[in-house]
């Protein structure tokens, strides 16, 4: 037993009725009482004092077979105003609720208790009351409560948000400066136009140059991406020869010249030491076929009585080819030819490239070359688009492989000359080959 009996006169100090003395005020524990035990007050034997709530019911309660203090029909809820009782809030309310007698009808009122925090016996709060205005029977709600009531439920499928503005669709820009390739194709189209028609030996000259830049080109990177050594000066001076040398004593001159420059080139390479050797002089012959000795069917080309002519088409049908499969790809373009090589290039590309050369090859057979067929053009055309196509495929797997874009910068808008040629090299053998099968080589 302990102070929260019920019939248990509150002890000293503690909450209790007006006349047990003032409320103490301050905390709900007072430091120095902390420490002191109390000991247990003896509840005396027999009945409870007159106007005390105890736990059974009072003298003279009626019995209907309901436990007292259970929930009765009719009978009012807990803490509710029984009719004719004291009210709530009421110095009487209080003091049944706290085991202390009722003041009789017109009796004075109690004394206030002293400010502080209200205090339970034992220095625990009071119980908290039902707030007044509450329905009876509403679930509590709030922080510590589950609220009971309704909620709507959600949509199963909520309206989207409104879509943003849609971007208008941007128009496929080239990879390139359109106005610089452009300016350069045209300077250096004249360049070799005013050279073919006017002394073919200049022509030559002008395809020395350009095998011997392209080699330095490919030389370069070589090095500077793989770290292969491959000897330039053999291979420039060797590659300018065979170029000479098929153009005066035709193709037998081309390949004395060809075998010439790649003993020049293990020869050469043997004044340095012999670590990557096979690889230099591996990558100094494949050079070697590469550039010059592809460039010197151009030369071979030029031999005939026509050569110019043949010459110029060898070139059209080209540049028509490149055309052709740049402006129908950019355009219609969407399924891959070789995207792990080539990611730009597409099918519909290859279709336009092949259908523009043999319009172009038809064209340029009939009218420009002697002795030519425009049935002959077509097929010239188709294996011109080919080659050019596996040429290009093949200077991207290179550089690929050398994780470059370009072999140089010596061409605004193109790249390097290298650029250029990677199509017209592969190209030159092919139709030089059609042309001596359709019209000859003289």
């Amino acid at each position: 037993m302990n102070d929260f009996s019920r019939g248990t006169p509150p002890a000293a100090g503690s909450w209790g009725t007006p006349d047990q003395g003032a409320f103490p005020a301050g905390p709900a524990h007072d430091e120095s009482e902390a420490q002191q035990t109390r000991p247990m007050p003896i509840v005396p034997e027999g009945p409870a004092p007159e106007g005390l709530v105890t736990g059974g019911p009072p003298p003279g309660a009626p019995s209907d077979g309901f436990p007292y203090g259970g929930a009765r029909p009719g009978a009012p809820r807990h803490g509710s105003p029984v009719p004719g009782g004291p009210q709530r809030g009421t110095p009487q309310h209080g003091a049944l609720r706290y085991g202390a007698p009722p003041s009789a009808p017109g009796a004075a009122a109690p004394e206030a208790p002293a400010a502080g925090p209200v205090r339970a016996p034992g220095g625990y709060p009071p119980p908290q009351e039902e707030p007044a205005g509450r329905e009876a029977g509403r679930p509590l709600t709030g922080p510590l409560f589950r609220d009971e009531t309704q909620q709507e439920p959600m949509a199963s499928n909520p309206a989207p948000h409104p879509a943003a503005d849609p971007q208008p669709p941007q128009k496929k820009r080239a990879g390139r400066d359109l106005r610089s390739a452009i300016g350069v194709g045209v300077g250096l189209g004249a360049v070799v136009v005013a050279s073919l028609f006017v002394v073919k030996a200049v022509f030559v000259g002008v395809i020395a140059l350009a095998v011997v830049v392209g080699l330095w080109e490919l030389t370069s990177r070589l090095d500077e991406k793989k770290g292969i050594k491959a000897p330039i000066l053999p291979l420039a001076v060797g590659g300018a020869m065979m170029v000479v040398a098929g153009y005066v004593w035709g193709p037998q001159g081309a390949w004395l010249a060809m075998a010439l420059t790649a003993l020049a080139v293990l020869v050469w390479r043997m004044t340095q030491p012999p670590d990557g050797y096979l690889r230099d002089v591996t990558a100094g012959v494949f050079a070697v076929f590469y550039v010059p000795f592809l460039a010197t069917f151009v030369a071979l080309l030029l031999t005939a009585h026509d050569g110019p002519w043949r010459v110029l088409t060898f070139i059209i049908l080209t540049v028509i080819s490149d055309t052709g499969a740049y402006a129908v790809g950019w355009r219609f373009g969407t399924h891959k030819l070789a995207p792990r090589i080539s990611p730009g290039k597409t099918r519909e590309g290859l279709v336009g490239a092949v259908t523009f050369a043999m319009v172009a090859g038809a064209l340029c057979m009939q009218f420009l070359v002697d002795d030519g067929a425009w049935w002959q053009g077509l097929l010239l055309g188709l294996g011109a688009a080919v080659s050019a196509t596996l040429g290009d495929l093949g200077e991207s797997m290179i550089k690929r492989d050398l994780g470059i874009k370009d072999m140089g910068t010596l061409l605004p808008g193109h790249g390097g000359i290298m650029d250029r040629l990677d199509s017209l090299l592969p190209t030159a053998p092919v139709v030089w080959l059609l042309m001596v099968l359709f019209v000859g080589s003289h």
